[in-house]
């Protein structure tokens, strides 16, 4: 496909002429024929790069077989190139001014042959380039710029409307009301249907709505390639809250399925099972359910009617096929995206638009992709008329899903060249997969996706292309942060994501592992990124020997059975070129990094341990030799002791550590740094906590104190005046603080900052707080908060939380009060007053939430014109306070929350009786039914094994 060829090609471009032009100004003595080839080099590629855009532009039937020719080879020309690029600047990286007069003799020796080797190189590669120019030479040459892009807000409102509208309100109502009927017999529903159909979309709604009563509730997807060992543990994690996490790693299938079963065997539950792929999965996912006949619900999503047969076979089961969005709904969500309304529309474009919906075929994901790229179009009937030409091309008589990828093979050749490597980069993340955003952002810029030498302005740059694939639809929006600006988390719909891993293995762009292997494109011996996902079925020494001497730029490895390869990674960490090593999954295995002159070029090192324990590696003692290294993310291992060499990674822009870490002094060298996290200062040496202050570009800072007030020693004291005064004088240019384990004590650093208020916009106080500290009310750029308090909150305290003007998020955690104060639980017989919001503060105000812990009790009360903006509400209630606090229980006024539309409710039923668990549900519940946003409500209860037994707590304490 020619633009997706022309997409990889351009991606590495920039990063090679940026190079060549660093070479020929950097001090380095290069050999006149080598200087003249590189000054060359450059100048062809830079003509090569505007005919790259150009091609990026065109359509594939647009273009001769030899342009695609030409295309592969200018891709793996520019890949040569720069591994030529990276080995010559790592020959003349090493060997300080310290090295001996016999060192320095043998060394000048050795790149000397090295450089006569590189100009032979260049003139090898110059010729190529020649012969590849006069090639291209047939092409006309026009360029474009790429410009940064606010996220859209319809965009992420797109999602929320398919799943809230159009054509949904029948089909949920139809399979609840076959779900919910008096019988208590085992019920299955199973939703069958075209890829793209909404299937997904109309299971969660309906999970979502049933408001009986269950023990239990999982949702989980299981994939193309699925482990289903993985799948049982995570449905055993969710119906259990995490019950047997520590245990289910080590468990065969047949253990899982046994002890699932014993969970469940007298338990109401409520499990979601989302695109099944085969009879043989849903085989051993069904023989873990057992049919216990009290009114337990399976609903499942296929694509295939067969396997939807599989899933129904038995008494109490039905088959519902998707069906096609009809067209006044086909339209409603069309309009949604381009003009708000139907009735918005300009007449001229009615005709045009009807015709293309009509070519969509009432798929939603069809109709939000066309819409995502008429939005990024201009409005003229001519514009419309083209990109209607362009969807019949595929012919009337396709398929839905045949014309599903037409329309997604325009939103491709639509996008800008820029655009092309970063949504091709996405297929590096398995199927169903939770993007970090900003992690991401990192990673293309580690690769070189984002063009530009300012790490800051790339990273916005970053953001700007993210809101651009998002605003296309081509990248769907989890989680938006309470601003309503900025993707905090993604995903990839699995239809998008079919065709973007389709074409990255086309183009080389990237080499996959998982369940099936590698993907084709392994043959061709210059592995350029390397993505591991999960279910690995061959051995690791078979991997470790097929990429050992790989070209390979990135590493991202995921999932749980990755330890034996994880063991061997210095094996295959060797090459000169690598930027990236990131690890997302249980590594249980020590992973060393070997030569780490080697890897000289990383920018990114990222390791998350999702397994039980932390990770057991080390990090090697020279380390300083990574010197492009931005990213050092270590956070979840239980490494103990960071090398000293690290504080001479001059390019650290982002330092992530374990609990556990211990830094070496002298942490104020590393003048690049913007974010730590997190540091245990009582692990840390007074030198190192005083030398905090001199991070002059520091923005985030995460740190604890783990000292108990009652055994704090004169060191312990003085690490604590020198942390108040580092952190005084940071005070003022951070924009995140986030500190656990905190005292009142601690906070003066805050009162010292008078006049011009601190730029922090996010403050975490954790721990040990008596009251909210007063000096927050000086926090006028604050916009989010998370506080953790000791017993009650004063109404000074909330006057406090209510002043701040811009606050968009507030968390308040409520702990127990130390021992020998009054407990905060009411009384017998006495009616505590609530915690009452009222109109005066809280004015923007998205998201609340407040956690109660089982000695403590919180009641709220919402007046009218309470948090006017307020969207989402997360409560954790203790139910047996349900009837301490007089008529309405635990929560009054929600009806008075006129922004509201979700409400996340976790119930801690220990000590309480059924009677007051099922109260506080189903006042939550009643509330927002008729509350005239009809707010989406998902419970959660807690600890129910620990439920106290009779009708009354009252009234069983008083007999």
């Amino acid at each position: 496909m020619a633009e997706v060829m022309a997409s990889a090609a351009t991606g590495v471009m920039g990063s090679v002429i940026g190079k060549l032009t660093a070479m020929l100004g950097e001090k380095y003595q290069l050999a006149r024929d080598a200087e003249d080839g590189i000054r060359f080099l450059k100048e062809e590629l830079s003509t090569m790069d505007a005919v790259l855009q150009n091609l990026a532009e065109k359509d594939d039937d647009q273009i001769d077989p030899l342009a695609k020719d030409w295309r592969s080879k200018v891709r793996e020309l520019s890949y040569d190139i720069e591994d030529c690029i990276d080995r010559f600047r790592l020959n003349h990286s090493h060997g300080g001014s310290k090295a001996n007069f016999v060192r320095k003799a043998v060394r000048k020796v050795k790149i000397l042959l090295q450089d006569r080797g590189l100009a032979e190189e260049i003139q090898k590669l110059k010729s190529l380039v020649i012969e590849q120019s006069e090639r291209a030479k047939r092409y006309d040459i026009h360029a474009a710029s790429p410009q940064p892009v606010l996220l859209d807000l319809r965009a992420p409102a797109l999602f929320a409307e398919a799943r809230d509208l159009v054509g949904i309100d029948g089909p949920r109502k139809e399979i609840i009301e076959l779900l919910t009927c008096e019988e208590m017999q085992h019920k299955v529903v199973s939703i069958y249907g075209t890829a793209g159909q909404g299937k997904t979309t109309l299971a969660m709604e309906v999970y979502r709505k049933i408001t009986e009563a269950f023990d239990c509730r999982a949702f989980v997807s299981v994939s193309q390639t699925p482990d289903i060992k993985k799948l049982l543990r995570d449905i055993l994690s969710e119906i259990s809250n995490n019950q047997f996490d520590d245990q289910t790693e080590r468990w065969e299938m047949e253990q899982l399925i046994r002890n699932m079963r014993d969970y469940l065997i007298d338990k109401r539950y409520l499990i979601l099972i989302d695109d099944i792929w085969s009879v043989e999965a849903w085989e051993l996912i069904e023989s873990a359910l057992p049919r216990n006949d009290n009114g337990s619900i399976v609903i499942t999503t296929t694509r295939s009617k067969t396997i939807a047969k599989s899933c129904c076979a038995g008494i109490g089961a039905h088959m519902y096929e998707a069906q096609p969005l009809g067209d006044d709904d086909s339209q409603r969500l069309f309009f949604k995206r381009l003009f708000c309304s139907r009735e918005d529309c300009p007449q001229d474009l009615r005709e045009v638009s009807s015709d293309i919906l009509k070519k969509c075929g009432g798929l939603p994901l069809a109709i939000i992709s066309i819409a995502g790229l008429l939005a990024n179009k201009r409005q003229t009937v001519e514009v419309w008329v083209n990109t209607l030409k362009s969807i019949s091309a595929a012919g009337d008589k396709d398929s839905h899903i045949d014309k599903m990828k037409r329309i997604l093979l325009l939103s491709y050749f639509d996008l800008p060249r820029h655009l092309k490597s970063c949504l091709l980069y996405l297929s590096v993340f398995p199927e169903d997969y939770l993007i970090d955003c900003r992690e991401l952002i990192l990673l293309w810029v580690a690769e070189a996706l984002i063009p530009g030498q300012d790490r800051e302005s790339m990273e916005q740059l970053g953001r700007s292309y993210l809101n651009d694939l998002i605003n296309r639809s081509l990248v769907q929006p989890a989680k938006v942060g309470a601003d309503g600006s900025t993707v905090k988390t993604c995903r990839v719909h699995d239809v998008i994501l079919e065709f973007i891993v389709s074409k990255a293995v086309e183009d080389n762009f990237v080499t996959i592992w998982n369940r099936n292997g590698f993907s084709q494109n392994y043959t061709c011996n210059k592995i350029r990124r390397l993505s591991i996902q999960e279910d690995i079925s061959g051995p690791a020494e078979e991997m470790v020997k097929t990429i050992k001497h790989a070209h390979i730029r990135s590493i991202n490895i995921f999932g749980c059975n990755n330890s034996g390869l994880v063991k061997h990674a210095s094996k295959f960490l060797s090459n000169q070129v690598l930027r990236v090593l990131n690890i997302r999954g249980r590594v249980d295995a020590e992973c060393y990094l070997g030569q780490v002159k080697r890897i000289s070029q990383m920018k990114y090192f990222g390791i998350i341990n999702f397994g039980p324990s932390g990770w057991g590696g080390e990090l090697p003692e020279d380390l300083e030799k990574l010197q492009h290294l931005e990213t050092l993310d270590i956070i979840n291992t239980n490494i103990s002791k960071i090398p000293a060499s690290v504080i001479q990674l001059q390019r650290l822009v982002r330092l992530n550590v374990g609990p556990w870490g211990q830094l070496p002094d002298g942490i104020g060298n590393l003048q690049a740094l913007e974010e730590l996290s997190t540091i245990s200062l009582s692990l840390q040496s007074v030198k190192f906590i005083q030398g905090l202050s001199d991070l002059t570009n520091l923005k985030v800072l995460e740190i604890a104190w783990t000292y108990a007030p009652e055994v704090r020693d004169v060191e312990g004291h003085e690490k604590e005046r020198a942390c108040i005064s580092s952190l005084t004088k940071l005070f003022t240019r951070l924009r995140q603080l986030l500190v656990w384990e905190w005292s009142d004590a601690t906070l003066s650093f805050m009162s010292l900052c008078v006049g011009t208020p601190p730029p922090l916009q996010r403050l975490v106080l954790g721990g040990n707080l008596s009251a909210v500290p007063h000096q927050i009310s000086s926090l006028l750029n604050l916009t989010h908060l998370s506080i953790g308090l000791l017993g009650e909150v004063s109404k000074e305290g909330i006057n406090i939380l209510a002043s701040l003007p811009i606050l968009v998020s507030l968390s308040v955690s409520l702990w127990p009060g130390n021992e020998g104060e009054s407990s905060s639980l009411p009384i017998l017989g006495i009616f505590h007053p609530r915690y009452a919001i009222n109109s005066e503060g809280f004015q923007r105000l998205v998201e609340f939430t407040v956690r109660c812990a089982l000695e403590t009790a919180v009641a709220l009360e919402f007046e009218p014109g309470a948090m006017p903006k307020l969207q989402r509400l997360e409560l954790v209630l203790t139910a047996r306070c349900q009837f301490k606090y007089g008529d309405g229980g635990l929560v009054l006024g929600l009806q008075n929350l006129a922004g509201l539309k979700y409400v996340r409710l976790y119930i801690d039923c220990r000590a309480a009786t059924s009677d007051e668990v099922d109260s506080l549900e189903d006042d939550i519940r009643g509330v927002a039914g008729v509350h005239h946003n009809r707010p989406i409500v998902q419970v959660d209860r807690w600890h129910q094994d620990s439920m106290a037994h009779g009708c009354s707590r009252d009234l069983e304490f008083m007999m």
